[in-house]
């Protein structure tokens, strides 16, 4: 595989596409789509579907490229022995995790809204990560993974940006791995949020990683 030159602020920034997975975080069902749990919660889930389209096309490039893709689900065990009571008690308790919700329990595996949505359902031997906390590194096999194929670099896009794709931007970065970030990507309901978490990745000569959009990891890869 070759090594690309993406356009990124604050500099651009070269990566080796062997080297280099894309990780989709929490792009579940529960999250985006009109009668989920995220609605039910009182916000405007087409703040987070404009990320569709632009995560569509850049896993379409980069499967074409024969690139890692690794997918990320928040949820929890079934006897949500996993869920701390710390993320559990809080808000409104007809509508908390484990409750059920429009698409099942809330936020439990295996349930319908616990899924990824289907435009941007993996393929076949692409790993899913379910993961009970915000970052995709705690308590689960992501590391595991991203150790085991050679990974020094990660495209990270998903939601809600400032919550679950921050998480795990920042604990990446204390790991050493470089943080690319799409915002085109990437969401969140509130869209100031969604702008200050941008800015926050790439402050201070890219504290946390460096910022982009999908249309330039494309023509980077010539498309």
């Amino acid at each position: 595989m070759p090594s690309l030159e993406i356009h990124a602020e604050p500099e651009a920034i070269s990566i080796k596409l062997a080297k280099t997975a894309v990780v989709m975080i929490d792009m579940q069902r529960d999250f985006l789509e009109p009668g989920g749990f995220g609605e039910s919660l009182g916000n405007d889930v087409s703040l987070l579907a404009a990320a569709i389209g632009p995560c569509k096309a850049l896993l379409d490039a980069v499967r074409q490229q024969g690139m890692l893709v690794i997918h990320t689900r928040e949820g929890h065990l079934p006897d949500m022995s996993d869920a701390h009571k710390a993320k559990v008690e809080r808000g409104d308790p007809s509508v908390r995790i484990g409750q059920m919700g429009p698409m099942g329990r809330i936020l439990i595996r295996g349930e319908p809204g616990q899924d990824i949505i289907p435009e941007l359902y993996p393929q076949a031997g692409e790993p899913v990560i379910d993961k009970p906390g915000k970052g995709a590194f705690y308590a689960t096999e992501f590391e595991s993974i991203l150790q085991a194929n050679g990974i020094e670099d990660l495209i990270v896009c998903g939601v809600t940006t400032e919550v679950c794709v921050h998480t795990t931007i920042r604990e990446a970065n204390d790991r050493g791995y470089r943080c690319i970030v799409p915002g085109d990507c990437c969401g969140s309901y509130i869209p100031e949020f969604h702008e200050m978490g941008l800015r926050m990745i790439k402050a201070q000569g890219g504290i946390f990683g460096w910022v982009t959009d999908s249309q330039r990891i494309l023509a980077a890869m010539g498309g």
